[in-house]
């Protein structure tokens, strides 16, 4: 379980800075398979799915993740569920946003890519 650990907290490091400086280059870590459930919105496929992600309306944010929690997430071995959730500051804005997202990884060629990501911002009920 060490290694999923390690794996999860790897990846999450390496998204969120690579979102946050640069949500273009998140083109490789997704395949035309991919999905994004975004705030309830699905999206299939790299491209559309990185087309959305360079859509949002804030031109700089910051990730600030607080848990990391990973798990297998398939018997037959390899793939990887990762549930993260953080605060984001977008722009100008002092009082950071809490959200929640969940990936599923895959292994592909030493490599994993995102099979499934889900993305939603936690409203105070």
């Amino acid at each position: 379980m060490s290694d999923i650990q390690a794996i999860a907290k790897s990846f999450v490091d390496f998204y969120y800075s690579t979102f946050d400086a640069n949500r273009a280059q998140l083109v490789p870590l997704y395949r035309d398979m991919s999905m994004l459930s975004f705030e309830g919105q699905q999206f299939q496929g790299s491209k559309l799915i990185v087309e959305k992600l360079q859509s949002l309306p804030f031109q700089r944010v910051q990730h600030q993740v607080v848990t990391i929690d990973a798990q297998p997430s398939n018997p037959q071995g390899g793939t990887i569920l990762v549930m993260v959730t953080g605060r984001l500051l977008v722009d100008e804005e002092q009082n950071p946003q809490q959200f929640s997202q969940s990936f599923q990884l895959v292994p592909e060629g030493g490599s994993y890519f995102i099979f499934n990501d889900v993305f939603r911002l936690n409203y105070g009920f």
